[in-house]
């Protein structure tokens, strides 16, 4: 970890002594074992008080970070606005969600469901802030992904009320991250600030809004166990402060192509995690229907069978 620290005030040339490759699996396995940790910090802990330890682990990490790194907190006020509205959108609200969902659905199903992020963001993008405009190859991904949607979710075998909840809150979650990453390319991608100061202003945002809602919500265990204990610190520390490190030192030194890859790497070690470590069962439909997200979000990316000039989408923070 201390090569991707060090890389982040490395001069651009230089090469570093890890190959990206590995830091390009590792962020993919800690993305989708978060899911895995979110159902264990969720034996002992309320959807809320999972969400805010998640931050709050996340942003001491981040801010630990910034002072090894001597990189100063944003100053400008407009700066810590948009750092609020991206962090409800980023933070905040997919992670209750996600973990509001997993109180009803499997960390298999919820790690699919996040396969369709890039997807969200691209509709975000297209029709609803319009910062794009659509092209036939986009359309016929964004299609597709859709119909892996329907495959995935299993709509014709019906759900009961309690399913339906979890698989909403986690499409929610996925909606906010399409909100978050085209508003954050929208005003943050321009600033001055580092990386590592913008995300432990965000993560921090974050905490503060969880915060009064932790308090008020959330539910003290008797007793909390081990396992959950852990996972959440997994879940705090890994998931949402040392992946930032990870995206950060791929972003520096991966080609450009690769970066927003990681979407397609994380349902796979969702899936490994969840049927292994949980015993959670993997119906036919649910591979099925994620292979048909991804390759929607390729197809509409340009990847498949030609490319197209449609910017990749960036999977920042799970």
């Amino acid at each position: 970890m201390s090569d991707a620290v060090g890389s982040l005030n490395a001069a651009p040339g230089r090469r570093p002594r890890v190959s990206w490759r590995v830091w390009f699996v590792a962020l993919g396995a800690i993305w989708g074992c978060s899911f895995w940790w979110i159902k264990l910090a969720l034996r002992a802990m309320t959807p809320i008080d999972v969400a805010f330890a998640r931050v709050l682990a996340g942003a001491l990490t981040l801010l630990v970070l910034a002072a090894l790194t001597r990189s100063p907190l944003p100053r400008r006020r407009a700066t810590w606005g948009h750092l609020f509205v991206v962090a409800v959108l980023l933070n905040s609200a997919p992670f209750t969600l996600f973990s509001y969902g997993e109180t009803h659905v499997s960390a298999v199903l919820a790690g699919l469901i996040n396969a369709f992020t890039p997807l969200a963001t691209l509709i975000v993008v297209l029709f609803v802030v319009r910062q794009e405009a659509p092209s036939a190859q986009i359309l016929r991904g964004l299609a597709l992904g859709l119909v892996g949607v329907v495959v995935l979710i299993g709509v014709w075998r019906g759900f009961g009320v309690n399913q339906w909840r979890g698989v909403g809150a986690c499409l929610g979650a996925v909606v906010c991250y399409g909100f978050g990453f085209s508003y954050a390319r929208q005003h943050l991608s321009s600033l001055p600030d580092s990386p590592v100061a913008l995300a432990s202003g965000q993560v921090t945002m974050a905490t503060l809004q969880l915060l009064p809602f932790a308090l008020v919500l959330g539910h003290v265990h008797p007793s909390r166990p081990w396992s959950s204990l852990v996972a959440l610190g997994a879940l705090g520390v890994l998931g949402t402060g040392v992946a930032y490190i990870m995206n950060f030192h791929l972003v520096r030194h991966a080609p450009a192509s690769v970066v927003s890859s990681v979407t397609y790497l994380t349902p796979v070690f969702a899936v490994v995690v969840g049927v292994a470590f949980l015993g959670e069962s993997l119906s036919w439909n649910e591979p099925l229907g994620a292979l048909l997200i991804l390759a929607g979000a390729a197809v509409a990316q340009g990847r498949l069978p030609r490319r197209v000039k449609v910017a990749p989408v960036d999977d920042l923070a799970r």
